[in-house]
């Protein structure tokens, strides 16, 4: 009876590709880093830049060079990052070529709080510091600051930031009151008394129709407020 050969080659050839394998992740596993490669995803690097990134890893993990791969704590590495307050969240990967990356996304402020703290709302509502490097153009928020007056104020912010005519157009907030809040735009000289944060899709709607009219008029410096607090209309008094 004739031995088949094909068996043990199988086998051995199996047996060759894994040592080698186990061999190239080994000699991957010992190579050495040499620092990490940033990415900010979004806009640009406004808020946290890499230099801040590298000086905040280096007061907390160490250097990233000449480190082997295989001591690197992915993990680690991201809530070292995450801890910036200007950074949203951080996912650090290698790549298949053993390089050590982050994609970093960086908070977005939304409203800037004036009040006996200074201070962002970011685009999930939450306090953000304001930044020694870059100043957002978002609206300004006055007036009777409380943690109340601040959820409405998120409220108008997001809707005004969703709104391409009100986001180019309102520059500030100013509460004067729980559930009283006025509306300043950046070229008229009038107010806007929004009332309470209630039926904001009616207001503005009211609002963008009674604007193209008196645009059309040429009447938009007649007036010193606007005034929609009330059911389905726009009272206005002028100056």
């Amino acid at each position: 009876m004739r031995f088949n050969w094909n068996y043990p080659k199988v086998v051995g050839l199996t047996l060759c590709i894994a040592s080698l394998y186990a061999f190239s992740d080994y000699r991957s596993n010992q190579r050495e880093l040499n620092g990490i490669d940033i990415d900010f995803v979004g806009e640009n690097s406004l808020y946290v830049t890499q230099d801040v990134v590298n000086k905040l890893l280096i007061q907390n993990y160490g250097t990233l060079k000449n480190v082997p791969k295989e001591d690197i704590d992915l993990n680690t590495i991201e809530k070292v990052i995450e801890t910036n307050d200007m950074v949203k969240n951080a996912h650090v990967y290698l790549t298949i070529n053993g390089k050590l990356k982050s994609k970093i996304a960086q908070r977005q402020p939304i409203g800037r709080i004036e009040g006996l703290t200074q201070f962002y709302l970011d685009e999930d509502g939450k306090e953000m510091p304001l930044s020694e490097k870059h100043s957002a153009r978002v609206p300004i928020i006055t007036g009777n600051i409380t943690g109340k007056s601040l959820e409405d104020v998120y409220v108008i912010l997001q809707f005004i930031n969703d709104d391409d005519f009100l986001r180019k157009n309102i520059i500030g907030i100013h509460i004067e009151e729980q559930d009283n809040y006025q509306l300043r735009f950046r070229v008229e000289n009038f107010v806007v008394n929004l009332g309470d944060v209630t039926d904001l899709d009616e207001k503005f709607s009211n609002f963008k129709a009674f604007y193209a009219k008196a645009m059309r008029d040429q009447t938009l410096d007649e007036y010193k407020i606007v005034s929609l607090e009330f059911d389905n209309q726009v009272v206005c008094t002028k100056i």
